[in-house]
C-alpha cells in the first residue's frame, strides 16, 4: 500500500486475474491426469526434466521462506499488546510451538489447521459485515469511497506505484496453486477441479479485493501504513471497544495458520523429493509416528533466516523475507504457465480432446508468463525487493548444478509415475 496508495485495489485486481489464469491452466493439466503429480511433475514431462527439477526446488524454497515472513509478521502483531517486548521472543516462541505440532502425526496438524481456518473465515466474514454496514449503511461522512481520492488521490505515486504493488499482490495469492492439484486427487477430479476453480475465484474476490476495498473506504492510507495490521487499524478508527485486540488475535491466528500449512507442505515436498532420489535420502526417513522429522528440521530454515534477519534489522524483517521468497513464487508461476503452453501443444500433437479447457488459450498463459518475467524484472527497481534477484538467480544456478550432479551420479533423473487420462506416459513427481 505504501507503493500504490488506494490504487493498490487495482494492483490486487491485476494480481487476481493472473491467479485466475494460473488456476485455469493448472485445472486443465490436473483434470487430464488420473493420477496427479505436482506442477513440478507436469513441467518435468511437458518441458524437460531440468525444468521439473527447478520448479520443485524453486517452489519449495519460496514456501520455506514464506514461513519466515509469517513468523516475522506475528512478531510485529504482538507489539499491539507488548510494545516493549522484543519481537524475537515471539518469533522463537510461536516457532517452537508449531514445529512441535508438526513433529506429531498428520492428525495433530489437521486438527490445529481446521480450527485456525474456521476462526479465520468467520472473522473475515464478520469484519466484512461490520465494515459494509459502516460504509454503506450509516451514511457517516468519514466512511466511503471518497476516501480513495484523499491524501494525494487514487494514484498518489502514479501508475508505476500501482504496478510495483502487483508484486506484493502476487505474493499474497501464493499457495492458490495448490488448490487445483489437491482437487485433482479427489475421486472425481473433473468435478472437483471445476468446483475448486469457481470457489477460488469467489474467494479471491471476497477475501482480498472486496475486503481491501472496505478497508480503504474506512481508514485513510496514512493511518493504515502507520499500523502493523490494516484490520486492526480499521477497528481502531471505528472505535469499537476491544475490537482491535479481537481482530489482532484473528490476524495472529491467520498468520499461524499460513505458517503451519506452509511448514507442512514444504516438509512433505522435501520428503517426496528425497523418496524420489532428488534430495539426500536422510530427508526421506520417518519417525515411528509417521512424521518426516528430518525433512521438517530442514524446512525450518526459513524460520532460522527470519530470526537472523530480525536480530540484524527488525524494522525491515518482514519485507526482507518477502523479497527472498518472491523469486521462487514468481518463477514457479512462470513455469506453470510455460508448462501449460507445452502441455497444450502436446495434446494437439497427439490429437487428444481435453475434458476441461481454459478459455482464452493461448493468450491467457502467454500473458501470465510475460507478467511473471516483467514482475521479476520490476523487483530491480524497488528498493525493498532488491534481494529478490540477488538471492534468486544464484539459488536457481545452484539447483541447476545440483540437478546435473545427481544426473551424473545416477545416470538419469529419478522419476515417479503420473498417468495421463489422455496420454499413457510416466512423468516425475515432486
Amino acid at each position: 500500500m505504501s507503493f500504490a496508495g488506494p490504487s493498490v485495489l487495482l494492483s490486487y485486481v491485476i494480481g487476481g486475474l493472473v491467479a485466475v489464469m494460473l488456476m485455469g491452466a493448472l485445472a486443465e493439466m490436473t483434470v487430464a491426469h488420473s493420477t496427479t503429480g505436482s506442477f513440478g511433475a507436469f513441467a518435468e514431462h511437458y518441458v524437460s526434466p531440468l525444468a521439473g527439477f527447478l520448479t520443485k526446488y524453486l517452489y519449495w524454497s519460496c514456501i520455506v521462506l514464506a514461513v519466515g515472513t509469517e513468523v516475522t509478521a506475528i512478531g510485529d502483531y504482538m507489539k499491539l499488546w507488548f510494545p516493549t517486548v522484543p519481537s524475537i521472543i515471539w518469533i522463537l516462541l510461536f516457532s517452537a510451538v508449531l514445529i512441535g505440532v508438526n513433529m506429531f502425526n498428520v492428525k495433530a496438524f489437521g486438527t490445529l489447521e481446521y480450527w485456525f481456518s474456521t476462526i479465520k473465515v468467520f472473522a473475515i466474514i464478520a469484519f466484512m459485515l461490520v465494515a459494509g454496514i459502516l460504509v454503506f449503511g450509516t451514511h457517516n461522512a468519514d466512511y466511503g469511497v471518497h476516501n480513495y481520492m484523499a491524501e494525494g488521490g487514487f494514484f498518489p505515486n502514479g501508475v508505476t506505484g500501482m504496478w510495483f504493488a502487483v508484486v506484493v499482490a502476487i505474493f499474497s495469492y501464493l499457495s492458490i496453486e495448490m488448490i487445483a492439484v489437491a482437487a485433482g486427487e479427489a475421486k472425481d477430479p473433473a468435478t472437483s477441479v471445476k468446483k475448486a476453480f469457481k470457489v477460488s475465484v469467489f474467494r479471491l474476490f471476497l477475501f482480498y479485493i472486496l475486503t481491501l476495498a472496505l478497508i480503504l473506504a474506512i481508514a485513510p492510507v496514512s493511518k493504515i501504513l502507520a499500523g502493523d495490521s490494516p484490520f486492526v487499524t480499521v477497528m481502531q478508527v471505528i472505535g469499537i471497544p476491544f475490537a482491535d485486540s479481537m481482530i489482532n488475535i484473528v490476524v495472529i491466528i491467520a498468520a499461524l495458520s499460513a505458517m503451519n500449512s506452509r511448514l507442512y507442505i514444504s516438509t512433505r515436498m522435501m520428503f517426496s523429493l528425497a523418496r524420489a532420489g532428488q534430495a539426500p535420502a536422510v530427508f526421506g526417513r520417518l519417525r515411528r509416528n509417521g512424521a518426516p522429522v528430518n525433512a521438517l528440521l530442514l524446512c525450518t530454515a526459513g524460520i532460522a533466516v527470519a530470526t537472523c534477519v530480525y536480530v540484524l534489522n527488525p524494522d525491515s524483517g518482514f519485507t526482507f523475507m518477502m523479497a527472498l521468497s518472491m523469486f521462487g513464487a514468481m518463477s514457479t508461476w512462470f513455469m506453470i504457465f510455460l508448462t501449460h503452453l507445452a502441455f497444450r501443444r502436446a495434446m494437439k500433437r497427439h490429437g487428444k480432446v481435453l475434458e476441461y479447457k481454459l478459455r482464452f488459450y493461448p493468450l491467457a498463459s502467454a500473458i501470465g508468463a510475460v507478467m511473471m518475467v516483467a514482475l521479476l524484472v520490476t523487483t530491480l527497481f524497488i528498493d525493498a525487493f532488491h534481494m529478490t534477484l540477488i538471492f534468486g538467480i544464484p539459488f536457481a544456478l545452484l539447483v541447476t548444478a545440483m540437478y546435473f550432479v545427481l544426473k551424473k551420479r545416477r545416470g538419469a533423473t529419478p522419476a515417479t509415475e503420473v498417468t495421463s487420462t489422455t496420454e499413457n506416459t510416466s512423468v516425475g513427481q515432486g
